[in-house]
């Protein structure tokens, strides 16, 4: 079995994260619906725990669209900082500018 990337890892946990959401949170609705018997929420539980630990939104890590690395990562922009201080010194991110003083 070849190695994969955490690049690729992570694209596959965004794919089961798609797939299982609609399912995830109608078992959690279900747990945390109070008026419902213990027997009915506990059933919804363990199905919960059924599910691939990877289809959970918090498995998924913030990863630089143009690089990949998985730290000092900015949202609105989608990559990192290094990435971000390379692209806008060239003028490639529209509305930075490369200060000077």
């Amino acid at each position: 079995m070849a190695k994969t990337s955490a690049v690729e890892k992570n694209k596959r946990r965004r794919k089961l994260v798609a797939s299982h959401a609609s399912k995830r949170a109608a078992l959690k609705a279900i747990i945390m619906n109070q008026s419902l018997p213990i027997e009915e929420r506990f059933k919804a539980t363990l199905k919960l725990a059924e599910l691939p630990r990877d289809g959970s939104k918090t498995r998924i890590r913030n990863r630089c669209e143009v690089t990949g690395r998985p730290r000092a990562y900015y949202r609105k922009l989608r990559m990192s900082r290094i990435a971000l201080r390379e692209l806008g010194n060239l003028g490639k991110v529209p509305g930075v500018v490369k200060s000077s003083w």
